[in-house]
């Protein structure tokens, strides 16, 4: 499994010389499979530079997954801009959590289609299908993909892709414990949290500092604090922090990432158990080893910044 983040900024995109390291796009990763399928998650404004990367369209065989946590802007604003969704070749499915007030193409209609786009979502070449995700278990090609709800704003889901030996989980707007204790709080109440248990990589929502968090309470995002409490009770092999806030600079992350490395200690964790997503950032994690394998040291998750 190989990963790419095209876009890890929240919100709004926040493009300028402040965030050119860490990236202004929003919520945007690929993932390839050895079996040549890919998956994307969410259509934030970095699904257009994905797509213009792309070579070839998504075939019949191998249609291109794109799974949408849930349906606020900074999610699908990109999607208009998907340059295979004007493939008429393209096979893409959209997958997306459902809702009692309309299907899910009837909602992201509401975005493509005038006076919001000039281009109405029956218009695209590609005709691409939505779904709506079932809070179950899947199979799509080689991988299985696990879908749950969690605690944020509308309905919202999170994604488990396990193949090629790796469990990825993707939770890149999430309020796991609404204010309370996270150390504190019992597994049940905690939101999320079986489907990122004994994930091998853990790409999570990290919004805010604890400092700004008691302005956000119940804003559906998360402190450095949960999420770093979150991914060790989930027992996660690596983390990500994604969904930076769009008045976070490079210079302020920087700072942040510090404040980071520090808490990993008293965790008990090696300095690179958790980092900052950054655009266009590859990812490549290890598979778990088997019985017979050595236990994977701390090299276990390939990471590679071009």
């Amino acid at each position: 499994m190989k990963l790419q983040v095209w876009g890890a900024r929240g919100s709004i995109p926040a493009p300028g010389p402040e965030t050119t390291r860490y990236g202004g796009n929003t919520s945007c990763v690929q993932v390839t499979l050895d079996d040549g399928s890919t998956f994307v998650l969410d259509a934030g404004t970095g699904i257009r530079s994905l797509g213009l990367a792309l070579t070839e369209p998504a075939s019949t065989e191998q249609p291109l997954n794109i799974l949408l946590t849930h349906l606020h802007l900074d999610h699908i604003q990109g999607l208009m801009f998907f340059a295979p969704m004007f493939n008429p070749r393209s096979e893409i499915v959209v997958w997306g959590p459902a809702s009692q007030e309309a299907s899910l193409e009837d909602r992201i209609a509401r975005y493509i289609s005038a006076p919001l786009s000039p281009v109405e979502v029956r218009e695209l070449p590609c005709h691409p299908s939505f779904r709506e995700m079932e809070t179950t278990e899947w199979t799509m090609g080689s991988a299985t993909v696990r879908a749950a709800s969690v605690s944020h704003r509308g309905p919202t889901l999170g994604y488990r892709i396990e193949a090629d030996g790796v469990a990825l989980c993707y939770i890149p707007d999430h309020e796991p414990g609404l204010g309370a204790s996270l150390p504190d709080l019992d597994e049940e109440w905690i939101s999320g949290f079986e489907l990122a248990r004994g994930a091998t990589l853990l790409i999570h929502d990290c919004q805010y500092t604890d400092a700004e968090y008691p302005k956000h309470v119940g804003w559906g995002h998360s402190p450095v604090s949960d999420t770093l409490a979150f991914a060790h009770r989930t027992g996660a092999e690596r983390l990500l922090l994604f969904h930076h806030d769009p008045l976070h600079s490079d210079a302020f992350l920087d700072e942040l990432a510090g404040e980071v490395g520090e808490r990993l200690a008293d965790l008990g964790r090696p300095a690179d158990w958790a980092g900052f997503a950054t655009e266009r950032q590859e990812i490549e994690p290890a598979p778990r080893p088997s019985a017979n394998d050595v236990v994977a040291g701390p090299d276990a998750l390939l990471v590679r910044d071009d």
